[in-house]
């Protein structure tokens, strides 16, 4: 595997291709991702078609239960699907701040929030393991599928409690392991960059969680089939629209080549993630 400036590049460049990929719920293979890690119906409908790009591995919307008034942060936003389903249960006195490291994300999800009328969100470029938010400042963080990208995942942790008032809670959806990857899998790119090879076992998340300072964690194994992924049609081309001269395969396209060789359910699970801040 590549060294770690390597890998945030590669991540940052590949999300950056999603996010002008036209994805959207338009499209039934992006719409059956979505659906297959706990979306409803009506939360498809509530949001922009283009802030979904089948990039989830859970719902952690269902699981934060948010309030009104409530301040929440949202870890590797993306297009701001989560972030705008959260805004309408948090209301207008409520706020949602979206972080992602991707311009094109932000650029996106930007557009998604003009789109939906949203004037509760707001989005930061940063990276989530140095947040620009003031200590003790959030009542609620959320995060779907995206710790398992950073390479330092104690960091994370750290700056979910940072961030959280006492009291506040960690709500996420994310990828762990039940046993270890084969090199092949662990080694590869597309596999790191798609969930999977950077992920850690649901043993040392709980642990990490623990030891960032946070209480009463729990790691659910949603049981949802991870081939899911495998169902977008997007990207086909070999040209990512709206890049110039890019003919390099989609984030989707890369991680079908790893799932026709290894079925990740084998090694990997969706698990939703609980976490509170003493307080």
């Amino acid at each position: 595997m590549q060294n770690m400036p390597d890998l945030e590049e590669a991540v940052r460049l590949q999300y950056g291709r999603t996010a002008m990929s036209g994805l959207s719920t338009q499209q039934q293979g992006v719409r059956r991702v979505a659906e297959a890690f706990g979306y409803s119906a009506n939360d498809l409908v509530a949001v922009p078609d283009e802030a979904n790009l089948g990039l989830s591995c859970g719902n952690p919307i269902a699981l934060a239960s948010l309030r009104p008034g409530e301040t929440v942060v949202d870890l590797g936003c993306g297009g701001g699907f989560d972030v705008l389903l959260a805004a309408a249960k948090v209301g207008p006195i409520g706020k949602v701040i979206g972080i992602d490291m991707t311009p094109d994300m932000l650029d996106l999800a930007r557009r998604n929030a003009v789109t939906a009328g949203a004037a509760n969100v707001e989005f930061h470029l940063a990276k989530i393991d140095s947040l620009p938010l003031a200590a003790a400042s959030v009542d609620c963080v959320i995060s779907n599928c995206v710790i398992n990208l950073v390479t330092d995942k104690g960091a994370v942790f750290r700056e979910i409690a940072r961030v959280l008032k006492p009291g506040g809670r960690f709500a996420a959806s994310d990828i762990a392991l039940v046993r270890p990857l084969p090199d092949e899998v662990r080694d590869d790119l597309a596999a790191y960059v798609g969930c999977i090879a950077g992920a850690i076992s649901i043993d040392a998340y709980r642990e990490g969680l623990y030891v960032a300072g946070l209480n009463h964690v729990d790691v659910i194994d949603t049981g949802a089939d991870l081939n899911a992924y495998s169902l977008v049609e997007g990207q086909a081309a070999c040209c990512s629209p709206g890049v110039p001269g890019d003919c390099s395969p989609g984030l989707h396209q890369q991680l079908a080549v790893v799932l026709r060789r290894y079925n990740p359910n084998d090694f990997a699970v969706s698990v939703l993630v609980y976490a509170l801040k003493a307080g």
